[in-house]
C-alpha cells in the first residue's frame, strides 16, 4: 500500500477556496486512479486567518504546514485588507511562510497550449515554442531587507534596503542549473549588474559556479532587456534564473505570454523535497464567489506538487494530459473564452479534468 502524504491544505481569501475545491477532486481521482494515499488537513490562512485569528499566519497553520509532506495553498489578499499595518496584510504572512519554512526557489513554468494562442495578446507567430521556466530566488533581496522611513530637510524618506549574499545566490542558481540540465541545457541569469552591487555579486557568483554545470550554455542577460526579449522572442528562453523582486515581475509578465494568468501553477521549494504549491494568480475579489474563475492553474500546481515533491510522474503527466484534452476540447472559463456566452463554470471545468484523467 502506498504511504500516506500529508498535505496542508490553505484555501486562503478570494477565489482560492474555490480553485483549492477543484484541486481537491484531483488529489480524490488520483487516489483511485493510481492507488496513492493523501490525508489532507485545512487551515486558515492570509486575510480571512486575520479576521478571525488576528494574524495572517497563525502559529497552528504554521505548524501544520511543518508536518506536512507538502502544502496546497489557494490565494490571499484583497481591498479589504489593503489599509492594514504591515503585520496585518495577508502578504505579509506569506513572506513569513516562506521564510519559515525556508522555501528560497520558486519554480514558475510558463508554456502555451497550442489551443489557446489566440487568446495571449501577442501574434501567435511569436509565441511559437514558447515554454520556459522562471526560477525566482524568494527569501532574500529588497522584499526582506532592513525598511524604514526617516526625515530629511526635504521631508520624509523611506528606504528599503536590497540585500544578498554568496549562500543565498549559490543555492538558488543550482537549483536552475539542475533544471536547465533536465531540459534544454540554457540557462539565463538575470541581473542588474551595469548598476546595482547585489547583482554584480549575483553574475559574479553564477559565473564562479557555473563550470560545474559544463553541459549547460549560460546567458547574462540585464532585467530590462529580458523584459523586451520575453515578447520580442520567448520562445529562446529555456529557465531564468533572478533575484527576488525581478522574478516577481517577470514571471508575471511571462505568465501573461499565456493569454490568462489562471492558467499557471507555481512550486516554492527549499533543500528537500518539501514544497508549497499554489497557482500564479491572486485572490481576484471581483470574482470570487461567482463561481467563475480558472481552476487549471491550482490543478497544474498539483501537478507540480507530485512531480517535484512526491516523484509521482505518471499521476502529474495524467492531470496534464488531462488539461490539454479538456482545452483541445474547446472548454473555456470566462477568462480564456473567445465567446463568454459558451464559458463555464469553475466546477465544470474541474470535472471536466477529473474525467479525462487516466493511467
Amino acid at each position: 500500500m502506498a504511504e500516506v502524504k500529508k498535505i496542508a491544505v490553505l484555501p486562503g481569501d478570494g477565489i482560492g477556496p474555490e480553485v483549492v475545491a477543484e484541486a481537491e477532486k484531483v488529489l480524490k481521482r488520483t487516489e483511485e486512479l493510481f492507488g496513492y494515499r493523501f490525508e489532507t488537513e485545512r487551515a486558515l490562512f492570509g486575510g480571512i486567518a486575520i479576521d478571525e485569528k488576528g494574524t495572517p499566519m497563525p502559529e497552528e497553520t504554521l505548524q501544520l504546514c511543518k508536518n506536512a509532506d507538502a502544502v496546497l495553498l489557494g490565494a490571499v489578499g484583497g481591498p479589504k485588507w489593503d489599509n492594514n499595518p504591515h503585520a496585518l496584510r495577508p502578504e505579509t504572512g506569506l513572506l513569513g511562510m516562506r521564510k519559515a519554512l525556508g522555501l528560497f526557489a520558486n519554480i514558475r513554468p510558463a508554456y502555451i497550449f497550442d489551443c489557446l494562442k489566440e487568446a495571449s495578446t501577442l501574434k501567435p507567430e511569436v509565441l511559437e515554442g514558447t515554454d520556459l521556466i522562471v526560477v525566482r530566488e524568494l527569501t532574500g533581496g529588497i522584499y526582506f531587507g532592513e525598511k524604514y522611513r526617516r526625515d530629511t530637510e526635504n521631508g520624509q524618506e523611506a528606504v528599503d534596503t536590497c540585500v544578498y549574499n554568496v549562500m543565498e545566490v549559490e543555492r538558488i542558481a543550482r537549483q536552475a542549473f539542475v533544471i536547465a540540465q533536465k531540459r534544454s541545457k540554457k540557462l539565463a541569469s538575470v541581473d542588474k549588474a551595469n548598476v546595482l552591487e547585489s547583482s554584480r555579486l549575483w553574475r559574479e557568483t553564477v559565473n564562479r559556479i557555473a563550470p560545474e554545470y559544463p553541459d549547460v550554455e549560460l546567458e547574462h542577460i540585464l532585467v530590462d532587456n529580458c523584459a523586451m526579449q520575453l515578447l520580442r522572442r520567448p520562445s529562446s528562453f529555456d529557465v531564468i534564473v533572478t533575484e527576488n523582486m525581478f522574478g516577481d515581475i517577470l514571471s508575471d509578465e511571462a505568465a501573461m505570454l499565456t493569454g490568462s494568468i489562471g492558467m499557471l501553477s507555481s512550486a516554492s521549494l527549499g533543500e528537500g523535497s518539501f514544497g508549497l504549491f499554489e497557482p500564479v494568480h491572486g485572490s481576484a475579489p471581483d470574482i470570487a464567489g461567482q463561481g467563475i474563475a480558472n481552476p487549471i492553474a491550482t490543478i497544474l500546481s498539483v501537478a507540480l506538487m507530485f512531480r517535484l515533491a512526491f516523484g509521482y510522474e505518471d499521476a502529474a503527466t495524467s492531470i496534464e494530459t488531462a488539461v490539454k484534452a479538456v482545452l483541445d476540447a474547446g472548454h473555456r472559463t470566462g477568462d480564456i473564452a473567445k465567446d463568454k456566452s459558451r464559458a463555464i463554470s469553475t466546477s465544470a471545468m474541474g470535472d471536466l479534468i477529473v474525467n479525462a484523467m487516466s493511467k
